[in-house]
């Protein structure tokens, strides 16, 4: 059992079909507990935001919806549950139709929380730290428009791992080993390990294997190109990177705590049904 919270941010995204409906439907439902509140905001005007008190974030939405949401909990140091309405959904844990059920058991304590990591780069020019940002699936150096490789000089803890010639390299957290690095060729990671994984993307003539670094590691890459490369976080974030700019990619030292109301081994019977959902959509 956890303690129940009492105010809640309910989150929804516009882009998402019924998502503003059922966020509301969800804020009526809590504010008729006289001593629970609940507000309704769209996740464009939460992500830049300052937590006001509240206690749990609902997001509602898809898989986009949950990484947004996710990042924006980890700043908080609010715990997150997702209601999912995408097609896959491998970040929301309840169903549509199981808002309510989901709902009891939040206030009645009965839930885990699940520790998540988060992977941070920035963006290095001439010395100087340009940006940086936070990400609960992966950092992403990728080529732009052109279809051309690009060339990436990537160091762990300053020593050489591979140049690699590739359209992209990615470094993804153990929950994103089932997003763009999975599509990539990577291995699926349990989401609580705290691993990070390094994997090329469409790599030409050079190693085209993932590489799984310990939390305290801190991969540097260097690229190489005579054309646009971009530096990508959660696939939502995009910076231009230009020729010899680094980029440093580490475990954050924020977490998102997800809420757990399934049995410990849920992601293995999910990954499955998943997966599963995936195939059927490509026959």
């Amino acid at each position: 059992m956890t303690r129940s919270p009492s105010r809640f941010l309910v989150i929804s995204n516009p882009q998402v079909a019924r998502s503003s409906e059922l966020a509301l439907e969800i804020q009526h439902y809590i504010q008729q507990y006289s001593d629970l509140h609940a507000e309704c905001v769209q996740v464009s005007d939460v992500i830049k935001g300052s937590n006001d008190g509240s206690e749990m974030l609902l997001a509602v939405g898809g898989d986009g919806t949950m990484l947004r949401v996710g990042r924006v909990g980890a700043r908080f140091g609010c715990p997150v549950l997702g209601f999912n309405l995408g097609e896959v959904g491998f970040l929301p844990q309840v169903p549509e139709l199981e808002w309510r059920a989901a709902l009891k058991r939040i206030l009645a304590g009965d839930f885990d929380l699940e520790r998540r990591m988060l992977v941070f780069g920035e963006l290095i020019r001439d010395g100087e730290n340009i940006t940086g940002h936070h990400a609960l699936n992966e950092i992403v150096v990728t080529r732009g428009a052109l279809a051309r490789p690009v060339h990436l000089e990537t160091e762990v803890d300053s020593t050489g791992l591979a140049t690699y010639v590739a359209d992209g390299l990615i470094v993804s957290t153990p929950t994103g080993s089932t997003a763009y690095a999975l599509a990539a060729g990577g291995p699926i990671l349990p989401p609580t390990l705290r691993n990070l994984v390094v994997m090329p993307v469409s790599p030409h003539l050079s190693v085209g294997r993932a590489v799984v670094l310990a939390e305290g590691c801190t991969i540097t890459i260097t690229v190489r190109t005579d054309h646009q490369a971009i530096l990508s976080a959660d696939g939502q974030t995009e910076v231009e990177v230009l020729d010899g700019d680094c980029v440093r990619v580490r475990a954050s030292e924020r977490n998102c705590h997800f809420v757990r109301l399934q049995r410990p081994t849920y992601f293995y019977r999910d990954l499955a049904e998943r997966l599963a959902v995936k195939g059927r959509s490509l026959q």
